[in-house]
C-alpha cells in the first residue's frame, strides 16, 4: 500500500527476465506443450506477497490470462516473517467449496522454492476493477469517486455480504488448519499480533505508542468474543475486484486466520477510515459517508443476524495492526534509503514514522469516534 506524500517503496529486488524464463520452465513441466507470455509486475504490485500477470496459451492455442503469486522476495526486508502460500491457496480452496464467495479458479501451487525462486500458486485473472490505492480512492479521480451514491451504496452492502457469506466458515467446517493454541481465538490472534511486533523491532527502536495501544486493548477486552469463524485478515475493498459495483473476486487472503467476526468488520471499517483521514488533512473532502461503522454493522446483522459489538476494541485494533505494519514498511524504507531517521532516534521520534500516529493516539484515548 504506498502512502501519501511518500515515495513509493520498492516491492521486489528480482531480475524480472529471470522470473520470466524460470515461469516458462516451470509451466512447461506440468502442462508440456503450453508457453508463457506477456508476463507483466503491476505497477501497484504490493510490498507483501508479489503479483505477476502473464498469459498461458495451451498446445490448443487457448490463451488463459493468469495471475502468479509469489512468496515475498526475501531480499527486499518482506513485510512479514513468513509466507506460507500453501495456506493461502488451502484457504482459497476452502472459500470456494464452503461459500459463494467469489475467488479465482486456482490453477497450480508450488511449495518447492527452486523452480520459480519461491513458492507461490497460479489461479485465473479475474477481469473488473479495483479500488485504487495510488492515489487512494477517496482522493478522487476514479471510477468509485464519481459513482453515485446509490452506487457505493451498492458496492457498500455487496461487501458486506461478502463478510457476512465467507463467515459461514468455521473450524468445524475446515478452517481448523488455521486455528492455534487452544483456547481464546482472540487471544492467539493478538498473541500473534505482539509476536509480530517484537520482530519487527528486533533490532529497531520500539514504539511507545504502539505498545500504548496493546495496553489499551487490555482495558476494551470482550466480555463475551463469540464463535471463532474464518477471517478473511485484509478485508478491504481494495483487495476486491468488483464488475459494476458487485465483488467478482476476493483477493489476498495471507493473513487469513482464526477469530472473531468483529475482526474483519473493525478491519474493513479502519483501512476505509485510514484513507479518508489522510484525505482530509489534505484540506479534500473524500468519502466521509462510505463505510460508515454503524451502517456496516447494521447491515451485517440484517444479513446474518448477529449484531457485531465491542468496535471500539476491534477498530482500534485494526488501526494497531496496521501502525505495526507501517512501521515494518517505514524500516524497510530506511533500509534501502528511501528515507531517513535522526541517529539515535528513540519515542516520539520513532512513532512519527507511523503515518496514521494521530487516528491511533484518539482511539486510545477514547476520542476518535
Amino acid at each position: 500500500m504506498a502512502t501519501p506524500g511518500r515515495p513509493r517503496p520498492r516491492t521486489t529486488t528480482r531480475d524480472q527476465a529471470e522470473l520470466r524464463r524460470r515461469l516458462a520452465a516451470w509451466v512447461g513441466r506440468w502442462q508440456p506443450g503450453a508457453t508463457v507470455g506477456g508476463l507483466e509486475v503491476p505497477p501497484g504490485n504490493g510490498m507483501s506477497s508479489e503479483t505477476v500477470l502473464f498469459e498461458l496459451r495451451d498446445p490448443d492455442g487457448t490463451a488463459r490470462r493468469c495471475v502468479l503469486r509469489l512468496a515475498a522476495d526475501p531480499d527486499a526486508y518482506a513485510v512479514f516473517p513468513v509466507y506460507d502460500m500453501e495456506r493461502q491457496y488451502r484457504v482459497i480452496r476452502l472459500v470456494a467449496a464452503r461459500t459463494t464467495v467469489p475467488v479465482p479458479r486456482l490453477l497450480r501451487l508450488e511449495t518447492d522454492p527452486e523452480p520459480l525462486g519461491a513458492a507461490g500458486f497460479v489461479m485465473e485473472r479475474v477481469e473488473g476493477r479495483v479500488p485504487p490505492d495510488v492515489m487512494p480512492y477517496t482522493y478522487g479521480g476514479n471510477w468509485l469517486f464519481d459513482a453515485t451514491g446509490a452506487e457505493r451504496g451498492r458496492l457498500e452492502r455487496s461487501t458486506v455480504a461478502v463478510l457476512a457469506e465467507l463467515h459461514r466458515i468455521t473450524p468445524a467446517d475446515g478452517a481448523g488448519f488455521l486455528a492455534g493454541a487452544p483456547g481464546s481465538a482472540l487471544r492467539n490472534h493478538v498473541r500473534a499480533q505482539r509476536d509480530y511486533y517484537t520482530w519487527v523491532v528486533t533490532g529497531r527502536q520500539r514504539s511507545p505508542l504502539i505498545e500504548r495501544g496493546f495496553a489499551r486493548l487490555e482495558q476494551l477486552w470482550p466480555r463475551d468474543e463469540g464463535e471463532p469463524v474464518l477471517s478473511w485478515g485484509d478485508a478491504r475493498v481494495g483487495n476486491i475486484i468488483y464488475q459494476g459495483f458487485t465483488p467478482a473476486a476476493v483477493l489476498d487472503w495471507e493473513m487469513a486466520a482464526v477469530g472473531p467476526r468483529e475482526l474483519d468488520l473493525g478491519w474493513l471499517v479502519y483501512l476505509h477510515r485510514f484513507f479518508q483521514d489522510l484525505t482530509e488533512a489534505s484540506g479534500l473532502p473524500g468519502l466521509p459517508d462510505f463505510l460508515e461503522r454503524g451502517r456496516v454493522a447494521a447491515d451485517y446483522a440484517e444479513a446474518t443476524g448477529y449484531r457485531p459489538r465491542d468496535l471500539d476494541f476491534y477498530t482500534l485494533y485494526a488501526a494497531l495492526r496496521h501502525a505495526v505494519v507501517m512501521l515494518r514498511i517505514a524500516y524497510r524504507q530506511l533500509h534501502f534509503g528511501e528515507s531517513t531517521l535522526p541517529r539515535g532516534a528513540r519515542g516520539a521520534e520513532v512513532d512519527q514514522l507511523i503515518l496514521h500516529r494521530a487516528t491511533l493516539e484518539a482511539m486510545i484515548a477514547d476520542r476518535y469516534w
